[in-house]
């Protein structure tokens, strides 16, 4: 018996077989072998075979998928030079930029001007916002020239809904341009809405949008030097004007475009003129819907070919998607779930069932869009953009000038289902077999199990905690090797112990480092809410104003590094005035002063801290050629801090003071270092305010003052 309680196993005699020599004796159950070996052939062959098949039945659907496209951006282009040859469109073209010209001498108008306005920030922008999830400037849209306004006044104004403004062939103005309207609005909405285009546009030689079918915002814009002019729409304009030809036909790419309310949208544009002289171009708006149809075949996947997960799909040289994911449109809750897991944005994927579409939105970053995009085709077994393992078969899309991605993909659990029949047959024919060869294998085992579970009680004593723990199997062969390793492991794990426990020293540190002690030390029992109420608190607000200015006129880095040093000098006060930082932000400073050190001066030594904040900045600024000032708000009285957030925890502090402090930092426009009255208060007479106003917080009125930091003395 020794000493540590546990039997110990007799010693190996010389001559027995060793543990590779076991093994090999095992590895003699030619049943098992040659069971596997059928089996895995078996598998193989079966699985090559469907596998084949299901890549033929992908590659099939992706050919017929990229000839629609092709088919169909050849048949438009060919289409947009028949109507930019002809007659109509030359003669429309002319007559609108004429009529565009007299609008452009009106004299200006006020009314017309206020419900132009009105309908940007009352309708146009906040129906923007809604759609594209971002804020926007009325300012940035509105007309910048007469012509533009007044024809949106009468014709893009009085309607909501597109499908009726369309039909405006004349807004009854007397003008020469509604004349023009009057004469060819049919020729074009009949062009529009046969081919099912979202808009065609006419843009003169000045680059102005002399003519809309759908009279939207962009009606009477300038694409060169407008709010449109960085859009593809310009680009495509350019790039027609450029090429002087009347054959030409230009391509781009889908963009977002915000007179579409940030929709999607495709451009294909050609020059309007005869006789080698150009005098406009003619853009046709491709819907999102067209290309959305044609990839997923009218939603009809099963019939293509592609079963019940099957899809094919675009994607661009960005690596995202120029077509509608299939799971979206059927399974809406599901996509969003699998594309988050996946690793797309949870914002992007919430707006792709917003919106019910994955166009610039879904993110394909996959081995077969790159593949693709690099100019190869093929096919093969990859994680698709909503993970899982696909057959996918992808090829290189070229689109005039389009760069573009085709992908075929289907799930590999339904392309391989097949083959789980196979499988099971399988192995139940040889269940029986592989069962006598397990329990003669369980026998063997038994030669050489007592070794073996010596090794496990060693495990289970370091699982269990204990240190230094060496074990002895009580053999010379291999699992005497195996021991030798588990001793090194236990070494291994003895000096892990030991910087763990360093690291448990530095956490406790950084703890200290982000929270009082007092907070910390409950915060390490366990307590999920942690407050502390104080009183005779100072607080500021400190914001620096003309950063983003200044910051305008580094790069990132030099920005970044000029703010850490202001922040470093704020941190240097406050740390010699023994005011307490609770948080920064880029502009903002938030600090107190008897929050965690009570103070009788509490307020004085916050004032002086502004003060001396003005400071810094002013030799800031003289160093550095910038003009920045501060502007701070100062309240005394009762404060909470505590712990904010179950995840990422912070350190803050609120109440009433918190919130007064921030309402007297905002109440100026003007810098300066602006103080409660009860703040003044507390302060020496040495000190010179001015009254700067009066702030309401929860009904309750303060007086607010400016202290005059020239005439001052702390």
């Amino acid at each position: 018996m020794s000493t540590d309680g546990h039997a110990e196993a007799p010693k190996r005699a010389r001559g027995t077989l060793s543990i590779q020599s076991k093994l090999l004796i095992m590895l003699l159950a030619v049943s098992v072998f040659s069971a596997v070996v059928v089996g895995v052939i078996g598998y193989v062959s079966g699985s090559d075979s469907l596998r084949q098949a299901a890549f033929d039945r992908l590659a099939a659907s992706r050919e017929s998928r990229a000839t629609a496209i092709e088919s169909y951006v050849k048949t438009t282009s060919d289409s947009l030079v028949v109507y930019t040859r002809g007659r109509t469109a030359i003669d429309a073209l002319a007559d609108f930029t004429s009529g565009f010209e007299q609008l452009e001498s009106l004299p200006s108008n006020s009314a017309e001007t206020a419900t132009v306005d009105k309908y940007y920030s009352a309708y146009f922008v906040p129906e923007l916002e809604k759609r594209s999830g971002n804020q926007s400037d009325p300012s940035v849209f509105e007309p910048t020239n007469r012509a533009q306004e007044y024809l949106q006044y009468h014709y893009t104004v009085p309607f909501t809904d597109f499908d009726k403004a369309i039909l405006n062939d004349d807004a009854g103005d007397g003008s020469a341009w509604s004349a023009t309207n009057a004469r060819y609005n049919d020729y074009f909405r009949t062009v529009v809405q046969r081919a099912g285009f979202d808009d065609a546009l006419l843009i003169d030689s000045e680059g102005n949008v002399v003519y809309s079918a759908y009279k939207g915002v962009d009606l009477g814009s300038n694409v060169l030097d407008g709010p449109y002019s960085t859009t593809s729409l310009a680009s495509v304009y350019r790039s027609s004007m450029a090429s002087n030809a009347v054959d030409y036909v230009g391509v781009k790419d889908f963009e977002r475009y915000q007179p579409s309310l940030d929709v999607p949208t495709m451009w294909i544009a050609s020059p309007v003129g005869e006789g080698g002289t150009v005098s406009g171009v003619l853009a046709l708006q491709v819907p999102l819907d067209t290309i959305n149809g044609i990839m997923t075949h009218h939603g009809r996947w099963k019939q293509d070919g592609l079963g019940a997960t099957g899809e094919v799909y675009l994607a661009g040289p960005d690596k995202l998607m120029r077509s509608v994911s299939r799971e979206l449109v059927q399974h809406p809750k599901q996509y969003k779930a699998d594309a988050i897991a996946a690793g797309t944005a949870p914002s992007a994927a919430a707006r792709a069932v917003q919106v019910k579409g994955t166009t610039l939105l879904q993110p394909v970053d996959t081995t077969s869009v790159n593949a693709a995009l690099r100019g190869m085709t093929g096919t093969g077994v990859s994680t698709g953009y909503l993970g899982g393992e696909n057959l996918t078969s992808f090829a290189p899309l070229r689109v005039g000038p389009l760069n573009w991605a085709v992908v075929a993909r289907v799930d590999t659990a339904e392309a391989f289902a097949p083959v789980n029949d196979f499988t099971r047959t399988l192995v139940l024919s040889t269940a029986g077999l592989v069962l006598l060869v397990g329990l003669a294998a369980l026998l063997l085992a038994q030669v050489f199990l007592r070794p073996l579970r010596r090794l496990m009680a060693g495990v289970h004593r370091i699982s269990a905690g204990e240190r230094d723990v060496v074990v002895d199997t009580g053999s010379r062969d291999e699992f005497a090797d195996v021991g030798k390793a588990l001793n090194d492991m236990s070494r291994s794990l003895q000096v892990k112990a030991d910087l763990l426990e360093a690291q448990q020293a530095e956490n406790e540190r950084l703890i200290l480092s982000l929270m009082p002690p007092a907070v910390a030390k409950r915060y390490r029992q366990g307590d999920e809410t942690i407050a502390e109420d104080h009183q005779d608190v100072t607080v500021i607000f400190a914001d620096i104003v003309g950063f983003d200015a200044f910051s305008r006129t580094l790069d990132s880095e030099e920005s970044l590094a000029a703010l850490n040093g202001i922040m470093r000098g704020f941190d240097e006060a406050a740390a010699r005035l023994g005011i307490e930082r609770v948080r920064t932000n880029r502009q903002g400073y938030l600090a107190s002063c008897g929050l965690i050190v009570p103070r009788v001066d509490s307020a004085r030594r916050t004032v002086e801290f502004a003060l001396e904040l003005q400071k810094i900045l002013t030799r800031f600024s003289d160093q550095n050629g910038a003009a920045l000032t501060l502007r701070a708000g100062i309240d005394s009285g009762t404060v909470t801090s505590g712990l904010v957030g179950p995840s990422s925890l912070v350190y803050d502090m609120w109440g009433d003071a918190v919130s007064l402090a921030h309402r007297v930092q905002g109440s100026g426009n003007e810098p300066g270092i602006f103080l409660t009255q009860r703040t003044v208060d507390q302060l020496p007479d040495t000190l010179v305010f001015e009254q700067s106003g009066i702030v309401d917080l929860q009904g309750i009125e303060t007086r607010v003052w400016r202290i005059d930091a020239e005439n001052s003395r702390v």
